[in-house]
């Protein structure tokens, strides 16, 4: 079960949405979905799986998107991480599933599926999932400037989505739409 919410900084303080990621595929869906919930230079989106992982992605107006996730090999085993991770480390993931599976270190012959696994998405999500760290990965000083360290960030554990709401200055906003 996953918890998505879009946080919009405004000259009024934070205002926080909660919001439906079914119909995001990529982060290019991601950031336009931020882009049109609010007309604000500044927003970040927190997306939760069950304390196994957070990401957080901040769009500042047309700039790229900066992402950060908890725990990049957690992330990687789910559809949103995936993203995530994907983004973080695009090429890099890439040529590491390519080599994992240019391997022979199954027992089968190059080419041969593995008993009872006829699903090559699975497999190459798990190949994936194992390439990535089972640690933070992305842009460490995402919230730098906004109050909460890289110290800060990389020391969460569980609610991590409060704490990082409540240094932003943001707790009761993001917790009306939990």
């Amino acid at each position: 079960m996953y918890f998505a919410a879009l946080l919009a900084r405004t000259e009024d303080g934070w205002e926080a949405s909660d919001t439906e990621l079914d119909d995001v595929e990529t982060l290019s869906d991601l950031t336009e979905l931020a882009r049109e919930a609010s007309d604000d230079d500044t927003v970040i989106v927190f997306i939760e799986q069950e304390d196994a992982w957070f990401g957080i992605v901040r769009i500042e107006g047309e700039e790229d998107p900066r992402v950060y996730v908890s725990d990049g090999a957690a992330a990687a085993r789910s559809s949103y991480g995936e993203i995530l991770t994907r983004e973080i480390l695009g090429d890099d993931l890439d040529d590491i599933v390519d080599e994992l599976e240019s391997l022979d270190l199954d027992g089968t012959e190059d080419g041969e599926p593995l008993d009872g696994d006829s699903d090559e998405d699975d497999e190459e999500t798990s190949v994936a999932a194992e390439a990535v760290p089972a640690a933070p990965v992305g842009d460490r000083l995402i919230l730098a400037d906004l109050g909460m360290s890289a110290a800060d960030l990389l020391a969460l554990d569980s609610d991590a989505l409060a704490e990082i709401a409540d240094a932003l200055g943001a707790a009761e906003v993001l917790e009306a739409v939990r």
